[in-house]
């Protein structure tokens, strides 16, 4: 064991909490006489067992003192007394404390030998049934094999909580079916990378050019697009990059993606003469998105009688005219079932959006606002004056099966009527499949967003494939409004869609670029942020002023800029305690600006004067405004809703005074500086640069190489994924009409 970690040897006195779905426990261990209390993702774990534990005296913020498990080598009780604290526990069905001492007098140290092998002699103990019998020795043999998992797993360096996860997946066969095909481990639950099980591979003697080795490649390149926003790959890109993943011949990677299509864990579709390979759940989500939509949009309907003159009554009360292509979104939205509506900055999106939500609100009584994230939900929130959520929060997550399951699904439909959902371009397929599947059948759903934007982090790119299939009631805003004129941020923004470059505005002007490079550009971004923007227009530097870094990486990446900043904004000093992560340098302050970086369905918030709640997502901000050291806990302020995240959660949070353009999808800054230096080809692309310079409300400076901001203008390669989702809607509604 590594010398920095503690030794615990004992005997389970006491479990105090168990999560059979993740293997977190908290349990007392009386260790010589003095009672430990022990948490941890330790697998299984019951009274009377001997444990071995490895970890670090903790102080937790809530229970106190605790000994943080990182190992547990547990065995079952070994002699009589043992047996029998063990069995009287109730870790058992139907043995109780004198059942279990019945038992143990009977049957004395081979009495769980009995239970496993032999559940028939249990019958001759009066009260215990043959089904009984067999419950016994079922739940005895299922603890067992979770432990004969949690052993196998130890033999690689895997944790107590991905055996579990197996075990749950696999069943009581878990380790034979793992010896004879490690690269399950790949695939769910446990998605490891490729490399770390194929070593797992070659220690069990599994050979390189095995047809297990070719399929689990095959699904893992799949799987590594999918990640990378592809629903489906084109069969030949497939192949081609599989055998070069796994240094195999083309021709027997073509043989094992027959039987993978044969067996259905693949599933392929043609478009246009090319063949395209899916992964069953994402073909499944991009055929019930197109068959629902197509079913929608042929769904009859009809306008209201006064929309007309409803719409001049709205055109009196705002003291305005709409536009010729807002009265067509308007109309359109209240004489279809499904609609989107479509187009950049300044073009009368959110003005159009209120008057059809008005408009509906007379109709319906249960009209729904929401997006894909938290900071966009707010936004939208803001600009419409209505309450808005997250599509998660529509659909109440259900997280108690280790899983995202929503609450609202096809079996528990959502009450609405109108379902309006903005930002679509962030919007995945497997989100948008459970959206849909939860809609009622006579719900009306309006989707809103910007093309131009960054795709969805997820696979797919809904948003994006419904135009170009030009199938769906749609409107194009395009007008830009006298008012949005006059930002150089909007006329910028619409220049680099239409790929040409950003002009640099006057003293008076709200967007500026600033030629620079390298570490220079580093100490500009690090100025404009601490001194010369405060200065000249009263921003807060924390607050108001966010830096989007198109990378992570290099000197003017987020992740170094963040290090600098946080030196600059929030030194170190005595007053502010903060936690430090010595191998990683990472340090989390008192006072810092931090996002969290993932979902957390169970994360505990609360809310002055207001109801408490759970939920943390990714991409929202907040400051830290607590820190214990000792405890290694951080309390953070996100809008009004107060976390506590104890030591097992801060790997949730980063600094963010810096952070990336994907993780700014959504929101909106008063300030924004966009640093375009040192950019890698990879990500010198048109939309990045665009999502980037539209999260800016008031002030936008690109710091960096003209050349860079050319660069990416002019490229719109990164745009393209792979989906069919165009191609299954065409034949949704053809089937529909």
């Amino acid at each position: 064991m590594p010398g920095e970690l503690l030794k615990l040897e004992g005997v389970v006195e006491h479990v105090i909490f168990e999560n059979q779905e993740t293997g977190y426990a908290v349990f007392e261990v009386n260790a010589g006489g003095t009672d430990v209390v022990v948490s941890g993702n330790v697998g299984s774990i019951d009274n009377g067992m001997s444990v071995v534990v490895y970890g670090q005296m903790t102080n937790h913020p809530n229970y106190g003192e605790q000994f943080r498990a990182e190992t547990c080598e547990a065995a079952l009780p070994q002699d009589t007394a043992a047996i029998q604290s063990y069995l009287a526990s109730g870790v058992l069905p139907y043995i109780g404390s004198s059942t279990a001492k019945k038992m143990v007098a009977k049957f004395g140290a081979e009495t769980l030998t009995v239970i496993a092998e032999e559940p028939d002699r249990l019958c001759e103990l009066k009260g215990i049934t043959p089904q009984k019998a067999a419950a016994i020795s079922n739940e005895f043999r299922r603890l067992y094999g979770v432990r004969e998992v949690i052993a196998w797993m130890a033999r690689f360096g895997l944790s107590a909580q991905s055996a579990v996860t197996a075990y749950r997946a696999f069943g009581p066969h878990t380790v034979e079916a793992l010896n004879n095909n490690p690269y399950m481990l790949c695939g769910e639950p446990l998605n490891l990378k490729f490399s770390q099980v194929d070593a797992i591979a070659n220690t069990l003697q599994v050979g390189a050019d095995s047809s297990l080795r070719i399929a689990a490649g095959l699904l893992y390149t799949l799987r590594h697009n999918a990640g990378n926003g592809h629903t489906c790959l084109p069969r030949a890109k497939l192949t081609d990059a599989t055998a070069r993943f796994i240094r195999q011949e083309p021709q027997r990677v073509e043989q094992a993606l027959d039987e993978l299509l044969n067996t259905e864990e693949m599933r392929a579709r043609t478009y246009e003469g090319t063949e395209y390979i899916y992964l069953p759940d994402l073909l499944s989500a991009e055929e019930d998105i197109a068959a629902r939509l197509g079913e929608i949009s042929t769904y009859p309907t009809e306008a209201p009688p006064t929309l007309e003159n409803d719409i001049r009554v709205l055109e009196m009360a705002q003291g305005f005219a709409y536009a010729p292509l807002q009265r067509e979104a308007i109309r359109m939205a209240l004489s279809n079932r499904v609609m989107v509506l479509t187009g950049g900055p300044g073009t009368g999106k959110t003005t159009t959006v209120n008057a059809i939500l008005t408009l509906y609100e007379g109709l319906y009584d249960r009209v729904a606002l929401c997006a894909p994230t938290g900071r966009a939900a707010k936004r939208l929130s803001e600009l419409t004056g209505h309450s808005a959520s997250t599509i998660h929060r529509l659909l109440e997550v259900d997280y108690s099966t280790g899983t995202v399951r929503f609450i609202h699904n096809e079996k528990n439909l959502l009450p609405f009527d109108v379902i309006i959902l903005d930002e679509m371009s962030m919007v995945d397929v497997k989100l948008f499949q459970a959206l849909l599947a939860a809609a009622q059948s006579h719900c009306r759903i309006i989707m809103v967003g910007d093309a131009d934007q960054l795709p969805s982090v997820g696979p797919g790119n809904i948003l994006s494939e419904i135009l170009r299939a030009d199938i769906l009631p749609t409107v194009r805003l395009t007008e830009i409004f006298r008012q949005a004129q006059k930002s150089l941020i909007i006329q910028n923004a619409h220049r680099i869609v239409h790929g040409e470059m950003p002009r640099t505005g006057g003293h008076d002007d709200d967007f500026f670029m600033i030629e620079s490079f390298g570490p220079a550009c580093q100490r500009l971004v690090c100025d404009l942020v601490s001194t010369r923007l405060p200065r000249t227009y009263g921003f807060d530097p924390v607050r108001d002023i966010q830096v989007l870094c198109p990378t992570k990486v290099g000197p003017t990446g987020s992740v170094e800029l963040n290090r600098r900043l946080q030196a600059v904004l929030n030194p170190p000093s005595p007053d502010k305690p903060q936690i430090a992560w010595e191998q990683s340098g990472r340090v989390l302050r008192l006072g810092d600006k931090v996002m969290q970086i993932k979902n957390d369905y169970d994360i505990p918030y609360e809310r002055s004067g207001a109801e408490a709640g759970v939920g943390a997502y990714n991409g929202d901000l907040g400051i830290i405004t607590e820190v214990d050291p000792s405890a290694r806990s951080v309390t953070v302020m996100m809008d009004d809703r107060k976390y506590v995240y104890g030591a097992d959660q801060l790997a949730e949070l980063e600094p963010a005074y810096a952070v990336t353009i994907h993780k700014s999808q959504g929101s909106e800054f008063p300030a924004v500086i966009i640093p375009a230096a040192d950019v890698p080809a990879r990500l010198c692309y048109r939309n990045l640069l665009y999502t980037g310079v539209t999260r800016a409300r008031k002030l936008c400076i690109i710091t960096g190489m003209g050349r860079t901001v050319q660069a990416m203008t002019e490229n719109v390669r990164q745009n393209l994924r792979y989906s069919g989702l165009r191609y299954l809607l065409a034949d949704a509604v053809r089937h529909q009409s």
